[in-house]
């Protein structure tokens, strides 16, 4: 289930290896799927874009498909990106306006600071001319010994020390072109964790992984799930570091958080920001995606790039908390787009049930509420169909009933159910309030599992 995201005006888009594309739209009648009423996300939705392999076609969050955690190398000379748009023509006047008195401020502190920068340097001049000896100079001083300061804790250096070696770089090389992705290291074997968009590119090419310590090893597919976006991986090494997995449901919004990968194939680099939001209803291939493909994402404002995906996001104690899946991007046009502070991440409360039955069996179970949905004409998510002998018909639910909340979590569209949803396991049982002509009514469900 991908999630609806907020309107922004332009909409957000994924880092894409060459995956597919959150979008909107119909979606089949499994577990819980949604029936749009319109191309265009609703107030919640947020585009989102997997950042993927040069070639393929990339997801998006909203209108643009980026490269999501994936970057694609050009095989043309790569092009600079255009300025942002610029503000409504009725803000361009005050703008003007505006802008001249800063353009006047700055032209006369401009000015200022030259007659000072005169004056000091006509000053500095007399005096070097007026004596012959020869100054004290910094080049000529020896280099001084080596820092022996260590890192701060809880700082991100020590994070990025503690972290970097379980944080690798999947190359993608195919007949369509080349690009990069990022991993976290599982096992001392091998293991790897990514997303699907960049573990696809598998399918026409081969995978490569690059690792902290410089050695690289050929990758085969050990299961893939794309309605999750996630993928087990496997490289023939030993010796590796694993990564330490955190949790995601008792993370506070506001914490810090640092972000690891490879953008624009730049491997290794280490990024930080702050959990800006959680519960984010993302498309894993912005509107092109299927309902299927809502994630219940972690928004974050640490810079994701193309090449991000299947990186690590974790808290300051080095521990993961989420893996880099998609970017908001505005504007059109742009195949190479970058970080806006607005990026988003899989909770690892999810992506360790899936990575730990991608890793068994080769394939993910999604939870399941055993209805198919569509936006209201308020907000909720109104239930078309119920499935025969699933979990909602258990608990009462009719064709026509609008959800509006599950638990605690207000349920503003059929994105937003679907991520809700997702983000528990088989086998919970939650209660969700219903409104409909009969009034509002509380049912408690048991959630199921379905493969696929």
């Amino acid at each position: 289930m991908t999630e609806h995201t907020p309107e922004f005006g332009d909409k957000p888009e994924e880092p894409k290896p060459s995956g597919d594309g959150l979008g909107a739209g119909d979606t089949p009648p499994s577990g819980v799927s949604s029936q749009q009423q319109s191309a265009q996300p609703g107030p919640a939705q947020q585009p989102t874009q997997p950042v993927g392999p040069q070639g393929q076609p990339a997801g998006q969050y909203g209108t643009q498909h980026y490269p999501y955690g994936m970057h694609q190398q050009p095989q043309q000379t790569q092009q600079y990106a255009q300025p942002w748009p610029g503000y409504a023509s009725g803000q361009a006047t005050q703008q003007k306006k505006t802008g001249r008195g800063l353009a006047a401020g700055v032209a006369a502190l401009a000015l200022v600071c030259g007659l000072v920068g005169g004056g000091v340097g006509g000053f500095v001049g007399y005096q070097l001319g007026g004596d012959s000896s020869t100054g004290a100079s910094a080049l000529d001083e020896s280099k001084p010994a080596r820092s022996a300061s260590t890192a701060p804790q809880g700082s991100v250096q020590q994070v990025a020390q503690k972290v970097l070696p379980s944080v690798v770089q999947i190359q993608i090389s195919s007949a369509q072109g080349s690009g990069e992705g990022s991993g976290i290291v599982l096992s001392s074997d091998g293991l790897i964790l990514t997303n699907n968009h960049v573990a696809e590119g598998a399918q026409s090419g081969r995978l490569t992984a690059l690792f902290h310590d410089n050695r690289t090893a050929p990758v085969r597919v050990v299961g893939t799930d794309p309605k999750s976006d996630l993928a087990v991986v496997k490289a023939d090494i030993t010796g590796l570091t694993p990564a330490e997995l955190g949790r995601s449901d008792d993370l506070p919004v506001g914490s810090q958080v640092v972000a690891i990968g490879s953008p624009f194939g730049l491997s290794g680099t280490v990024t930080s920001g702050i959990i800006s939001a959680k519960d984010r209803p993302v498309r894993a291939g912005g509107e092109s995606g299927s309902q299927d493909t809502v994630l219940n994402a972690l928004q974050t404002d640490a810079a994701i790039n193309p090449g991000n995906s299947g990186g690590p996001l974790v808290d300051m104690d080095g521990r993961v908390v989420g893996i880099n899946s998609a970017i908001y991007s505005p504007g059109s046009g742009q195949e190479q787009a970058g970080s806006v502070g607005l990026g988003f991440a899989i909770p690892i409360d999810q992506a360790r049930r899936i990575a730990n039955e991608l890793k068994e069996t080769g394939s993910a179970t999604q939870t399941t509420l055993g209805v198919t949905i569509t936006n209201a004409n308020q907000p909720g998510a109104q239930v078309r169909d119920v499935i025969p002998n699933g979990p909602a018909q258990a608990a009462g639910i009719k064709p026509g009933d609008v959800i509006t909340k599950i638990d605690d979590r207000a349920i503003l569209d059929a994105d937003a159910l679907v991520a809700a949803v997702r983000s528990h396991n088989p086998g919970d049982r939650v209660r969700f309030t219903i409104g409909g002509p009969g009034g509002e009514r509380t049912v408690d469900v048991t959630l199921t599992g379905q493969k696929g």
